[in-house]
């Protein structure tokens, strides 16, 4: 009798609660409504108390995984920009992100379940080792047990593993590659991709065959435990959705890895 086959099975992230005060940048509850995680800024690049823990018991009433997307303290530039900060300086920072989503998470009835960097601090720490290593160090520090979200063959990934974090490689379905396998900057043609048809084959691509095809045509292998839609993205909860579907449609389970 022959085994019984694998399901192959993924996560899908998507950045969320990146409001602040009055300003909304997105539909968080539609996201939600689709998204196994939540990555729920943490005050510093975008949002603020009542958006975090509104944010949290959205994910809670949906069974929606929360994440915590810890960036720089740079709210005007919306975490795009990158800090020079001194590593412990950082450490401190990440550490109070964390503990500020983590009361807001339980009050909402949820909790952490794992750390993402945002933006250019994300990008920096693929790169940056003594970033990458403050990183790694304050999640340690806060919570031994969580696991983390990040570019594969980055730094940071590596520093984590190294502290004895979990570590979840990441894909980017509406985003560009070079063909090194980095994410395209934002001002470069083919950086965003907005088109729902190309954004779910890409999904099922990099889930099925585990690669992903760059700007210049490229073909990068690429194993990922997690894929991310940005909330920013135009038409991001049609991006959103039309990834599940076409992964559900071809056999993949959608599920949250933590």
């Amino acid at each position: 009798m022959s085994a019984p086959a694998t399901t192959a099975t993924i996560d899908l992230n998507c950045d969320v609660g990146e409001g602040f005060g009055a300003w909304r940048i997105a539909d968080d509850e539609a996201l939600l409504d689709v998204v196994t995680g939540a990555n729920v800024a943490c005050g510093f690049h975008a949002g603020d108390p009542s958006t975090m823990r509104h944010v949290c018991e959205a994910a809670v009433k949906r069974g929606v995984t929360i994440g915590a997307h810890v960036g720089y303290r740079d709210l005007a530039g919306f975490g795009r920009r990158f800090l020079d900060v001194d590593p412990v300086e950082l450490i401190d920072e990440i550490l109070y992100q964390l503990g500020a989503l983590d009361a807001l998470a339980g009050a909402a009835g949820g909790e952490i379940a794992y750390v993402k960097p945002h933006g250019a601090l994300y990008n920096a720490i693929a790169t940056h080792e003594k970033q990458a290593g403050a990183v790694a160090e304050a999640v340690w520090q806060y919570d031994p047990t969580l696991p983390v979200l990040g570019q594969p063959g980055s730094r940071w990934l590596a520093r984590a593993a190294e502290a004895g974090l979990s570590t979840i490689a990441e894909a980017f379905a509406d985003r560009g590659y070079s063909p090194d396998g980095r994410l395209l900057p934002r001002r470069e043609p083919g950086a965003v991709l907005t088109d729902a048809d190309e954004v779910a084959r890409r999904c099922v691509r990099l889930v099925q065959d585990g690669e992903v095809v760059a700007v210049d045509g490229t073909v990068i292998p690429l194993q990922a435990g997690s894929l991310c839609v940005h909330s920013d993205t135009p038409g991001a909860v049609a991006l959103a959705t039309a990834a599940r579907t076409a992964l559900v449609a071809a056999g993949v389970e959608v599920r949250s890895f933590a």
